[in-house]
């Protein structure tokens, strides 16, 4: 499949998308080649498109996913169109589902505190730290390299989506880990890796190992609560707007694009105070 190979190259070097957005529309594409089983996937019809959907309907996927998964085909048709490999996309004919809101999962600063208290390694204690503190993704994190990080000014200059350039702000108590584990840090960097956070071999670690770094946490802490990166990204964005934060700073450090983007979490801290409310007011 030398154009599903060409595209890939394309939305890596091209679209600069990141590995793990690379990885879905590898997936959502080729699972519709597999659907179409002896098919060409270049010859497809409108009805092939509908069909399809009736079965990701039937599947049980939720809106969200099969949004996902259809911009994905979208956009990979879209690109053999504008090749020349196809005359027409039919993906065009069929808007994505009306996505279901969700409010974002967010943690319990208790949660947190318990987490960072039973974790005994310098390495990992500051993976959790730096995506509480900075709501940073986790394909941003693997990719902090050493000359990004200002200590004097408790800064990191992070690479988002599309390689767009933000800056962060990290704690005092941060800065107390981030030294300590850069003590350790110069034990295991055999490979002379300009990235921050090494895995065990002096190697860039991968966004997999974190997610697997945050499972042992969570185990260790005895929280039952799953637990993800962008959880962590949620509960930082969340205590923010809590604490007071406005909503424009909250979107600069998160590295939205869109307000609308970051005012999901207005619904999340408006549930809070509805809480409050109804707790503290006596005719509630």
């Amino acid at each position: 499949m030398k154009h599903l190979d060409n595209y890939i190259d394309y939305i890596k070097s091209n679209k600069r998308y990141s590995n793990y957005t690379v990885s879905n529309y590898y997936k959502d594409i080729n699972d519709f080649i597999k659907y179409l089983s002896n098919k060409d996937y270049l010859k497809i019809n409108d009805d092939d498109v509908v069909y399809y959907l009736e079965y990701l309907y039937k599947l049980e996927y939720n809106k969200n996913t099969i949004s996902r998964k259809l911009s994905s085909l979208r956009s990979f048709y879209n690109y053999l169109a504008n090749n020349d490999v196809i005359s027409y996309n039919y993906f065009n004919n069929h808007k994505n589902p009306k996505k279901d809101k969700l409010l974002p999962k967010y943690l319990r600063d208790e949660d947190v505190k318990i987490m960072y208290d039973k974790c005994n390694n310098v390495r990992d204690k500051l993976i959790l730290e730096l995506l509480f503190v900075t709501g940073i993704r986790v394909s941003e994190l693997v990719n902090i390299k050493i000359n990004d990080i200002n200590l004097y000014n408790r800064e990191i200059k992070i690479f988002g989506k599309g390689s767009k350039e933000r800056i962060v702000i990290f704690s005092t108590n941060c800065l107390n880990n981030l030294n300590n584990y850069l003590k350790e840090r110069d034990k295991i960097n055999k490979k002379n890796s300009n990235y921050l956070i090494l895995n065990k071999n002096g190697g860039k670690i991968s966004t997999t190992s974190i997610r697997n770094i945050l499972n042992k946490i969570k185990l260790i802490s005895g929280t039952k609560t799953k637990i993800t990166p962008h959880m962590l990204r949620h509960t930082f964005a969340t205590d923010m707007l809590n604490n007071g934060a406005d909503l424009v700073s909250v979107k600069k450090l998160l590295g939205h694009e869109s307000l609308d983007t970051t005012s999901i979490y207005t619904h999340v801290t408006n549930e809070h105070v509805k809480k409050v409310y109804d707790n503290a007011h006596p005719r509630a």
